[in-house]
């Protein structure tokens, strides 16, 4: 994902051409493949070049991510699909409507838990990301939504999940994915403990979580670990949380031995 320049290459003016012939389409429109393009387009770009195809990409994925079948073939369309919207660092002229419908997708597996971990991760990122644009999300994301109570709970569940005996390379693909999915759970984290600094109970909770992981990854995941001290590091240095908070989950002690 992200490829490096790909906004610049032939192959973007060709996924670019056949987004805008699909979408023109008034009978006989292939949704499958429009859905492909959209998709691998907001995959490998995070910088979608026209601000109509971008709308266009987006809604035809919303449709996709915003289905609540729970057979394993929906599932995985939704997954793919909230992970390509979570790929889109910045899109210009987003309209309400997108934070509307992933909210509700959010709060709908909040109830009903439907979501795959790295969807439901993907939807938060999508979110998340969104703050730049849109300020008034503060109170969705913190009060309404529960960001720091869902990633601490999805942080403990995933971290009980990998058995962290194992080196990387004896990992199974699914600890594998696991892995990863902590390392954007922590990313997040991080962006949201930059972003909203009122002290409370449950962002206090989300550092002593990422020392738990630290402490889980620390002998055979040293990417994941070196990952848990670079935001302990960051968050001091930008103030996102106090010293004593440092201190009572135990980063300063882990700073000492590690950094």
């Amino acid at each position: 994902m992200w490829v490096s320049g790909f906004e610049y290459s032939s192959l973007n003016k060709r996924f670019e051409k056949m987004i805008i012939v699909e979408e023109e389409k008034k009978e006989e429109k292939d949704e499958r493949l429009s859905t492909d393009l959209c998709e691998c387009y907001l995959l490998l770009t995070c910088r979608p070049s026209y601000e109509f195809i971008s709308a266009s990409c987006i809604l035809c994925i919303l449709k996709v991510a915003s289905r609540k079948d729970e057979t394993e073939e929906v599932q995985k369309d939704v997954e793919i699909a909230l992970l390509a919207l979570s790929n889109i660092e910045l899109s210009e002229g987003l309209k309400e409507l997108y934070l509307n419908e992933i909210k509700e997708i959010i709060q709908y597996h909040q109830e009903h838990h439907n979501l795959a971990q790295l969807a439901y991760q993907s939807a938060w990122e999508f979110l998340m990301s969104r703050h730049y644009e849109y300020h008034d999300l503060e109170g969705v994301i913190e009060n309404e939504l529960c960001f720091a109570r869902e990633a601490k709970r999805e942080l403990e569940e995933l971290t009980r999940s990998v058995d962290w005996k194992k080196k990387e390379e004896e990992m199974s693909k699914e600890e594998s994915k696991k892995v990863m999915i902590i390392r954007r759970w922590l990313s997040t984290i991080f962006f949201f403990l930059s972003l909203y600094q009122e002290r409370n109970e449950e962002s206090v909770g989300l550092i002593g979580r990422i020392v738990q992981v630290f402490r889980a990854a620390r002998e055979n995941n040293k990417e994941i670990s070196n990952w848990c001290i670079y935001y302990f590091r960051e968050a001091a240095v930008i103030v996102a949380v106090e010293i004593e908070d440092l201190l009572n989950s135990g980063a300063i002690e882990i700073e000492k031995k590690d950094g």
